[in-house]
């Protein structure tokens, strides 16, 4: 009997995921085409004698989270459910807390996830490893170079018996090219380490309280364990802990610009474990290039050309001659005729208008590429905004619908969603001011057929102009009161800050 812990975490986490977490629940966010931890459920499924999937988390069980653990159950035919920490306990004190419930009916071991990484999850391969030589803890490990591994938990082994020597949770210094994949199989006695570390907890805090304090309640902070460094840090080379190394898909999903990248990986894993999800080039059908999902209710025009690494989810239409690549397009949004989108998360319910091209710049957290970056906490470095894909805001703020307008030459185009007023900012002159449309006129003209079209090929005619911009009536944008707006794609929606 074998059961599996899915550690979701909660609100006050996962910062850099927003604006997106502000809609879902981040574990619930669509990655190529299904939710985010869907993907660890379809693979603890898959495991003989799987008995029982929990999720540990800090959520508030909504709406959206119960729907999906009752389609869950049902789909797998497998109990899901949902424990909720009183408290935000790190990712070894829920563990803990919630012991009876996983020891419940005598699991000979017990998987553990993080929900934040995206893998082709070889649980059937660890469970053999963990039968021949069982020992309390066996994490999955991955190599990384030697750059990128100080963005990681580092594993020392021993490369016979594959025993963790050494564990560093981001070392200042290299110290292993092998990393922590946050995938984990648990035996039942890895919970007495945990007591330890609880109970040590305790005792430290009682030594903080603050005089005539009653110390004989439980401090609130005992129950915080942190297995990276309260236990694997301390149990390294004590014979308990074990590494299974593995050279599949792995990568982390802490930023929207990492769930492109894990959209593409699993994408490409659906060729082999789910190629019925993968949309198919049919006569009078969308062209399709490369790794693509379409959601059966979304409409897709036959002109339109998708891939690769697109996800198109529930209730989408996509307008004649539109170009969608690296992209996830989300329920109910519109992408208007001759669109051109890339590297982009559109919102939900957002618009695109016709022939705006909207790009992001590419965000690939590979662990084998030095040259990758990392997701970072701020937005800004040296007084740079850092490269990001772009996130296109909801209609979960204003009145209408959020719509990005063209620009033909070759500038960035906006929205604002607090207003939902439809600006374009002229990169060509340099400027953004209350000559904004105005100003797109003449350099429209100037580069006429050579300006980057919504192909990006110049597709745009010569004599196209802004008619439908300049007969809407909308009132212009005052410098005085509108800044610039920002395309921000870690942690800031597109906004003004007026």
């Amino acid at each position: 009997m074998l059961k599996a812990v899915i550690l979701i975490g909660g609100p006050q986490k996962g910062t850099r995921f927003r604006p997106l977490s502000f809609e879902v629940p981040k574990p619930l966010f669509p990655v190529a085409g299904v939710p985010m931890i869907q993907h660890h459920i379809e693979a603890c499924a898959q495991v003989p004698g799987m008995q029982e999937i929990l999720l540990i988390g800090f959520y508030q069980p909504d709406e959206a989270l119960t729907r999906f653990l009752e389609a869950a159950q049902q789909e797998f035919n497998l109990p899901v459910r949902y424990l909720q920490e009183f408290v935000p306990l790190g990712t070894g004190g829920g563990l803990y807390h919630f012991r009876d419930q996983i020891l419940a009916g005598g699991p000979e071991a017990f998987f553990v996830l993080n929900a934040d990484v995206c893998s082709d999850f070889p649980l059937s391969a660890m469970l053999a490893a963990y039968r021949r030589q069982p020992h309390p803890f066996l994490l999955l490990g991955t190599t990384a170079n030697r750059t990128q591994s100080l963005n990681y938990g580092c594993i020392v082994e021993n490369p016979q018996t594959h025993e963790v020597l050494h564990y560093v949770e981001k070392p200042s210094t290299f110290v292993s090219d092998v990393i922590n994949c946050g995938i984990y199989l648990f035996s039942p006695e890895a919970l007495k380490p945990l007591r330890d570390v609880f109970q040590r907890n305790q005792q430290d805090g009682q030594f903080c309280l603050p005089p005539g304090e009653d110390s004989s309640g439980l401090w609130p902070g005992a129950g915080t364990i942190r297995l990276e460094q309260d236990v694997f840090s301390a149990l390294a080379g004590q014979g308990q802990i074990y590494v299974h190394l593995t050279d599949g898909i792995w990568s982390q999903i802490k930023s929207a610009g990492s769930a492109l990248y894990a959209s593409r990986l699993y994408l490409g894993q659906y060729q082999l474990t789910h190629p019925e999800r993968l949309a198919k080039h049919t006569p009078g059908g969308p062209r399709i290039r490369g790794n693509v999902y379409i959601h059966p209710t979304a409409k897709v025009a036959p002109s339109a050309v998708l891939g690769p690494n697109v996800s198109i989810g529930e209730g989408v239409t996509v307008g004649e001659g539109v170009r969608l690549r690296e992209s996830i397009v989300l329920h109910g949004a519109t992408l208007q005729e001759h669109t051109c989108v890339l590297h982009t998360i559109v919102g939900w319910g957002s618009t695109v208008g016709r022939w705006a091209r909207v790009e992001g710049t590419p965000n690939d957290p590979n662990p084998n590429d030095p040259r990758a970056h990392m997701d970072s906490e701020s937005l800004f470095k040296d007084g740079k905004l850092l490269p990001a894909i772009t996130i296109l805001g909801t209609t979960s703020q204003g009145t209408g619908t959020p719509q990005v307008m063209a620009s033909p030459c070759g500038g960035c185009p906006r929205v604002c969603t607090r207003t939902h007023a439809r600006v374009h900012v002229c990169f060509f002159l340099q400027q953004t001011c209350t000559k904004c449309l105005p100003c797109a006129r003449p350099c429209c003209e100037s580069l006429g057929a050579r300006g980057q079209g919504a192909d990006g090929q110049g597709g745009i005619p010569a004599r196209w102009q802004w008619p439908q911009l300049l007969a809407s009536g909308l009132p212009l944008p005052m410098a005085s009161s509108w800044s610039p707006l920002q395309a921000a794609g870690s942690g800031s929606q597109l906004r003004c800050s007026s």
